[in-house]
């Protein structure tokens, strides 16, 4: 089973398996690792599952939709390695990816 690795927003670095198939954001919630709220349940419509993805896994990762962009530009801690984790399917290609949870806004 791919492993993920997390960081919390107080910097604690937790090591998880995920399930193939899920999203990132399933694979961190399933974790229980709560900080990350997704409150729209995977969506795409709210951005409170946006991480920072190591920047050595980016090719690795599907290119940004539309509305990912939009709901990222809000964020006051955006940079060139945020997504939203529930736009992110783990597959085997993301084993042992690090994401650090981004602040909340």
């Amino acid at each position: 089973m791919p492993k993920l690795i997390v960081v919390t927003r107080e910097g604690e670095e937790r090591q998880v398996e995920g399930d193939v198939g899920l999203s990132v954001m399933e694979v961190i919630r399933d974790a229980g690792i709560d900080e990350l709220l997704a409150l729209c349940g995977g969506c795409c419509s709210c951005a409170t599952c946006h991480v920072h993805v190591d920047p050595d896994f980016a090719d690795r990762l599907p290119a940004m939709s539309e509305d990912e962009n939009e709901l990222l530009a809000i964020s006051d801690d955006r940079d060139a390695t945020s997504r939203l984790s529930c736009q992110i399917q783990f597959t085997p290609a993301l084993d042992g990816m690090r994401v650090t949870i981004a602040a909340e806004d």
